[in-house]
């Protein structure tokens, strides 16, 4: 296996765990992959259909995380709350936007 220089052992020790973890989650909308930076690990959220103009989201993992013998059930965790605050930060609208509201007589 070749090994970029800036990516130590480690890294990458940290980053197959984390790919090993996504492989095992599958989503009708969504794909998962995940990148070193750093000493951790940083997820990737992207939408399916790139003709949805929705941004991607990112997460990082730290190493005290990655090396938590609990780390599949934190991962989860972390997991689960990424994905309700990318869906949330998805909302074009929200009853806060008054302005826009009234802009738009509703």
């Amino acid at each position: 296996m070749l090994y970029n220089s800036s990516v130590t052992e480690v890294s990458q020790t940290r980053l197959d765990r984390v790919l090993a973890q996504l492989r095992l989650y599958e989503h009708p909308l969504l794909n998962f992959s995940a990148r070193s930076k750093s000493d951790g690990v940083e997820v990737i959220i992207t939408f399916k259909d790139e003709n949805v103009p929705v941004h991607t989201y990112y997460f990082d993992l730290h190493p005290r995380d990655l090396d938590d013998p609990q780390f599949e059930w934190s991962f989860q965790r972390q997991l689960y709350d990424a994905l309700h605050d990318y869906f949330v930060e998805m909302f074009i609208r929200t009853p806060q936007d008054r302005a826009d509201r009234q802009k738009k007589g509703l």
